[in-house]
């Protein structure tokens, strides 16, 4: 083999082993000082006499073809698997930054005031959202993220995004009456806000009652209903029933329970009443509300049996408190909710039967045994 073809040969297997070394592979740059490989199994190799002869004898003729042509640079392919461009990240600040702190407080994800810094708080924030949502948990937003959570939330005021609480016009006030005040108290007592006698008069109990709830909230805490505390106590809460209306002390009654749930023992669960109904040998004996999982989370429905209980349970997914906890389809269980007791309907479990009344549940706990029927129904 002459000496041109060795270089030619030479070089294209360093452009090889360059490639290699632009892939990312350890240890693969070209090293200029050594010898070129042999490229024909019956040639002469590099250290032939030939050869040796050949590269020690400087040529003394002009060579139009001895300055080496620039090859273009190849053009880089972007990785698939490049992680997104964050468009967000912890460092950032400004009014973005106050608009995603925002959107992840309406989902109960961030708490706090806006601050408009990306910090540690808001990285946890959104390493919950993405978690939750089965994106990539970085704690930066990605278009990805930002979709998912504009879709979900509302894009917030001004007011909103700088802490100013700035009250709206009363829809109710100290002085007014009629069915609109009793449903709102009612509503306030199922969350124990209120408590005494549903009058239909808006008076010092009913005001104190709005504050408290307000205050809980972070909604401007002026004793009246404005648009504001309404939407939150509504989210919260469902549409009070006549005996609680009247201040009735409802009697459960068989009426519209499935036809599984009347003989034996069972847990009645209905999902168009939410309402959890323990019915024994046909005769209802305590009747709670109950919140279900989300569409992306539902709680499953059909046929089921307790097939174990967990009195001070844990959940080894979420790293939630599931106390007074009753399996019966897999990791899905009726169990109390404390965030249930606290926001009612504004939110919803990752698919098990959260029940707010504490007293009820402790007392079903201590009655079902493993293998009472759990009936899930629409």
């Amino acid at each position: 083999m002459t000496g041109r073809p060795r270089r030619l040969a030479a070089v294209a297997v360093a452009l090889l082993l360059g490639t290699a070394g632009c892939a990312g592979l350890p240890g693969a740059a070209v090293d200029d000082a050594a010898p070129a490989p042999s490229v024909s199994a019956g040639g002469p190799t590099a250290s032939s006499p030939a050869d040796d002869a050949t590269s020690a004898t400087p040529s003394t003729a002009p060579s139009t073809s001895s300055t080496p042509t620039p090859s273009a640079s190849p053009t880089r392919t972007p990785s698939p698997d490049a992680e997104p461009a964050a468009m967000l990240s912890k460092g950032d600040s400004g009014t973005k930054v106050r608009e995603l702190q925002h959107r992840l407080r309406q989902l109960d994800w961030f708490a706090g005031d806006i601050t408009g810094r990306y910090a540690a708080s808001t990285v946890d924030a959104v390493e919950g959202f993405q978690d939750k949502r089965e994106l990539e948990a970085t704690g930066a937003v990605d278009a990805a993220t930002w979709t998912s959570l504009t879709s979900r939330t509302r894009k917030p005021t001004d007011d909103e995004m700088h802490n100013r609480l700035t009250p709206g016009p009363a829809l109710m006030a100290p002085g007014a009456s009629g069915d609109r005040v009793r449903d709102l108290q009612a509503r306030l007592k199922q969350i124990a806000w209120f408590s005494g006698s549903v009058t239909g008069t808006y008076g010092s109990a009913t005001a104190s009652a709005v504050k408290g709830f307000q205050a809980k909230r972070e909604i401007p805490v002026t004793g009246e209903v404005d648009q504001r505390t309404w939407d939150r106590l509504t989210a919260m809460t469902r549409t009070p029933s006549s005996d609680e209306l009247h201040n009735r002390t409802p009697k459960p009654s068989a009426a519209g329970l499935d036809s599984r749930c009347l003989t034996g023992r069972a847990m009645c669960i209905s999902k168009s009443t939410n309402t959890l109904v323990w019915v024994v040998d046909g005769k209802p004996q305590m009747r709670f509300d109950v919140r279900f999982g989300s569409a992306e989370l539902p709680t499953r429905e059909g046929a089921f049996s307790v097939g174990w209980k967990s009195r001070d349970h844990v959940s080894t997914i979420y790293h939630t408190k599931m106390p007074y906890a009753m399996f019966f389809s897999g990791g899905q269980a009726v169990h109390y909710s404390p965030d249930f007791a606290a926001n009612g309907y504004n939110g919803a479990s990752h698919g098990c039967v959260n029940v707010r009344n504490l007293a009820g549940i402790q007392s079903l706990f201590a009655q079902a045994r493993v293998g009472d029927k759990v009936i899930v129904h629409r």
